[in-house]
């Protein structure tokens, strides 16, 4: 995540975070019916297409949801493409070796009987990663183990298990305890009952945690996250298998139906979702599946509350909040750092750029938010919202303008507030860092070539389609011409 800060912010100032050159891979979705797409092992796969500015469009392809590495998931293939029966059913087999060892109710059985052996008889293995019954010890004595695996450690798994860190896929970054109290605390206040947790499992313990031992608190959790390790701690009604990137239940309609429950109890209400996807992620993916979400959620809903909105806290660096915005308009993003146990950057207490850049989107009014004071933050009477201590009310910007807890300048070239760090180009007509390259690609759309949209949302994106099919069809038949020209005898 430290690397994709860097790439990432060098592309804020033109709005366009993540996309910093003249070229990239971006996400299709079609809007009319489509086939279903092929799936790997983390479900159906997305279709991408590369763009370069300037150019036509090239061959579109189907790749995996979850993994932009191909190391992680070898998964590719040509939109256009036909495979033959054989290639579809080694694709299958491969595709269910790599489900989990045990299904999700063989899972529940074992925990079921794990909680009742006496304490010197509860093993857990690091090396696999797996609680294990007495059966199981003759298969793991080489292995290290840990005993006498208690009631309250069995309620915090993400302290058990290894985190995954793979920062485009998996991204087990867990929030620090200060965090996760905060988070709980203000659900509490804000009167919710139930929290969907997509991605956010060591929030989901402590929210049970609290629930068990405090007798005044009655919120209740769902954790869904693409973590198979976690099924078997928990019981079907509190955790679900999950790819995010792609809306994907594991498990299948039973899966669903768990989550639909959950979201549609007592006309959904009283109900958040909380978010915390791995930041090497497309946020448009994201989008969608949240939008996914909110709809199963709506379904629950009366004709009077149809105006309603699910309420959300998407937990994501500040430097996607217009990509996040231009979604979900809205999201408005708070002040709050969110910190994490085991990254070695995103800690409570650093300050100027070392601070954490992860923050808050959500659709409630931030006024209603009230974030501790103990830790820095003010209220700012103007803006009417808690803010950092560092971020100043600007009186021309009418607003408290910093993002990232620095103190910001005003440009009045610019006409709006920039980081302290960067100057006025004449070159480039705006604000940037000194080290800047003036002659450099700039981000915006492959098709119009402006800097307030993507090429996904262009206007002319249908006319810019149309054109390059019809090129490519061209180029097709020109090959076909010269393939089919008969080659003449040399004298």
């Amino acid at each position: 995540m430290a690397a994709s800060r860097d790439r990432l912010e060098a592309g804020a100032a033109d709005g366009n975070p993540g996309c910093s050159g003249s070229s990239g891979v971006e996400v299709v979705f079609p809007s009319g019916p489509v086939a279903p797409a092929p799936q790997c092992p983390h479900g159906p796969t997305l279709l991408f297409v590369k763009v370069s500015q300037g150019e036509e469009e090239a061959r579109r392809f189907y790749a995996c949801s979850a993994c932009r590495d191909r190391k992680d998931c070898s998964f590719f293939q040509w939109e256009d493409e036909k495979l033959s029966e054989a290639r579809l059913a080694a694709r299958e087999a491969y595709n269910q070796s790599c489900r989990p060892p045990l299904s999700r109710m063989q899972c529940v059985e074992r925990l079921l009987r794990f909680v009742q052996l006496p304490l010197p008889q509860r093993k857990f293995c690091g090396r696999c990663q797996q609680l294990l019954l007495p059966n199981d010890w003759g298969e793991h004595e080489e292995h290290e183990l840990q005993g006498q695996v208690s009631t309250a450690q069995l309620q915090r798994p993400s302290q058990l298990l290894h985190p995954l860190e793979n920062k485009k896929t998996n991204a087990q970054y867990l929030f620090a305890d200060r965090t996760c109290q905060f988070l709980v605390h203000l659900l509490s206040t804000l009167g919710f009952r139930r929290v969907l947790c997509v991605g956010t499992p060591r929030l989901h313990e402590l929210i049970r945690v609290t629930a068990a031992g405090d007798k005044k608190s009655d919120i209740k959790s769902l954790l869904l996250d693409i973590d198979f390790r976690y099924s078997q701690f928990y019981m079907e009604d509190s955790f679900c298998h999950y790819n995010m990137f792609n809306h994907h239940f594991f498990d299948g309609k039973a899966a669903l139906d768990v989550c639909r429950a959950f979201l549609q109890e007592d006309e959904g209400d009283g109900v958040i979702m909380i978010t915390d996807p791995p930041f090497g992620g497309l946020v448009e993916p994201l989008a969608i599946t949240f939008k996914k979400i909110i709809a199963i959620w709506k379904e629950g809903q009366s004709q009077d509350n149809s105006h309603k909105e699910l309420p959300v806290f998407w937990i994501f660096p500040y430097f996607f909040e217009s990509r996040i915005c231009q979604f979900f308009p809205s999201f408005s993003m708070l002040d709050y750092q969110v910190d994490y146990d085991n990254h070695a950057l995103y800690k409570h207490g650093k300050t100027g750029r070392k601070q954490s850049p992860v923050r808050i989107f959500t659709n409630i009014l931030p006024h209603k938010i009230i974030l501790p004071t103990e830790e820095g933050y003010r209220f700012c009477p103007l803006c009417k919202r808690y803010v950092s201590l560092e971020n100043r009310h600007c009186e021309h910007c009418n607003s408290c303008t910093s993002k990232d807890g620095r103190k910001w300048k005003h440009c009045f070239l610019c006409r709006k507030c920039v980081k302290p760090s960067w100057i006025h180009c004449s070159a480039c007509g705006h604000c940037a860092v000194i080290a800047h390259s003036c002659a450099g690609p700039r981000a915006g759309c492959f098709i119009c070539g402006k800097s307030d949209h993507k090429r996904s949302t262009c206007p002319n994106i249908c006319l810019s389609g149309r054109a390059n099919k019809a090129v490519r069809k061209q180029k097709q038949r020109k090959s076909n011409k010269m393939k089919m020209r008969p080659v003449k005898d040399s004298p």
